[in-house]
């Protein structure tokens, strides 16, 4: 693995995006939807710099499965969300690839009659974006890497690094004992 965002870039990062969400949203409340699981480290870091009255939500999506590294068909759960009706609401996820899942996402809480939405994403590759939206909030463009580390994984793992790494084929047969000649595309 390579370190492309190092603990110090990600903390800066963080900052920034904490500062840009105060500038627009000040101590007025809102509601904070980190989407699962990739968001949770983001999400704890971003909730520590804001101000006022912040509430807290998860919501499930995923279309990585196993140790796919391309995206797949896109599966939402939004039965452990709050009533969100009226509430000015900050999805937050932490990449946006292709976008189909964020744009999903938001299509769907607007059904649930949210006063506003917006959305903050930790890393964005720009090369890969296959819809018209665009995140409100970007931390870090990357190019089209596989990545992992700060909530980002691989089949369940590498979530805990502190840093955002590229993840080589070589780190799959080596580490996870899978197949030799497993690509990442």
């Amino acid at each position: 693995m390579k370190v492309l965002l190092s603990r110090e870039e990600l903390a800066a990062g963080v900052c920034r995006l904490a500062a840009e969400v105060r500038r627009d949203h000040g101590a007025e409340p809102l509601t904070l939807l980190g989407v699962l699981t990739g968001s949770i480290v983001l999400v704890a870091d971003l909730l520590r710099q804001l101000e006022g009255p912040v509430e807290v939500g998860m919501v499930w999506a995923s279309s990585y499965r196993g140790t796919a590294t391309r995206p797949g068909s896109l599966e939402l759960r939004l039965d452990l969300l709050p009533d969100l009706t009226g509430r000015r609401v900050l999805l937050i996820d932490d990449i946006f690839d292709t976008g189909r899942t964020l744009s999903a996402l938001v299509d769907a809480l607007k059904e649930r009659g949210v006063a506003s939405v917006q959305t903050l994403v930790l890393l964005r590759k720009p090369a890969r974006t296959e819809v018209a939206m665009r995140p409100d909030y970007v931390g870090f463009d990357i190019p089209d890497a596989f990545v992992v580390g700060y909530g980002l994984d691989y089949d369940g793992v590498w979530r805990n690094l502190p840093e955002i790494c590229t993840l080589e084929p070589s780190d799959l047969s080596t580490t996870l004992g899978t197949t030799p000649g497993t690509t990442l595309g």
